[in-house]
């Protein structure tokens, strides 16, 4: 069973902003070939960092504002939060290990 969060505008605030642990926000489509690639590799760090980080996904067609909180201009993106505040940010196709290493950099 996945930890990834799906969430949507409403609960960006409380999910993502407000969170008491490091948030790792991944945005994607589900027209989007590349997030059908980069899906499962966010699964597993929600599964290898659940005791350091929470993820949550967001489809893009149903939550604008976050989107233009986040300013995502392109899916499949990521971004981390850190005390209410986008530390890091990636858009575009990320690999397993490309991803370990973006997460790793802020938890």
């Amino acid at each position: 069973m996945s930890k990834v969060i799906e969430i949507q505008d409403s609960q960006f605030n409380d999910e993502v902003v407000k969170a008491n642990e490091t948030v790792l926000a991944y945005f994607w489509a589900p027209w989007c070939g590349p997030c059908r690639l980069v899906s499962p590799s966010v699964s597993w760090v929600a599964e290898n960092y659940s005791d350091r980080l929470k993820v949550v996904k967001l489809e893009v067609d149903a939550s604008p504002d976050s989107v233009a909180t986040c300013k995502v201009e392109g899916v499949p993106a990521l971004r981390i939060f850190k005390d209410g505040n986008m530390i890091s940010s990636h858009e575009g196709a990320i690999g397993k290990q490309g991803l370990q290493d973006f997460v790793e950099s802020a938890v």
